[in-house]
């Protein structure tokens, strides 16, 4: 089951299977709504965030992804609200400094955005390289938290 809801950086999917998140994805479907507690919980939390009254997401997470994803997508949950970190640091972070571009595709594939917040991460020269959702949209997401982190 799925939710569609509209926030500051357009629709937002929010996927569900068996009282567990296992999708947050920028779309373009118009607004829907489904009754499952999850889908209404995550919907407050991404609410919240966007308000600003949310820094740590409190959501049954069951992203699909191999066992390195998982290791990468652990470590991004480390990640601070309105904090950064590089490709390479989450490479070290895991116990594998060579594998940036692994970390990097890691990234690209997390099915949960914002809550396990791939958009943390920038390249080592500092660029936001990268985002499933777009660059653009990665920009709006560190905005917002820098905003509110003061």
């Amino acid at each position: 089951m799925y939710s569609v809801i509209t926030t500051p950086i357009g629709n937002i999917k929010i996927e569900e299977q068996d009282e567990k998140i296992t999708g947050i994805s920028y779309t373009e479907e118009r607004p829907s709504y489904a009754d499952p507690h999850v889908l209404k919980e995550a919907q407050k939390q991404l609410n919240e965030y966007f308000e600003g009254r949310r820094k740590i997401f409190n959501l049954p997470l069951n992203p699909a992804g191999t066992e390195f994803q998982h290791k990468v997508w652990s470590a991004l949950k480390e990640i601070p609200y309105g904090g950064i970190r590089t490709y390479k640091q989450i490479a070290e972070q895991i116990g594998n400094p060579s594998a940036c571009r692994a970390v990097g595709m890691a990234n690209n594939k997390n099915p949960i955005m914002i809550v396990v917040p791939c958009h943390r991460v920038i390249g080592s020269n500092g660029a936001l390289t990268g985002y499933a959702s777009g660059v653009d949209i990665k920009e709006k997401l560190l905005d917002l938290e820098k905003l509110n982190s003061k």
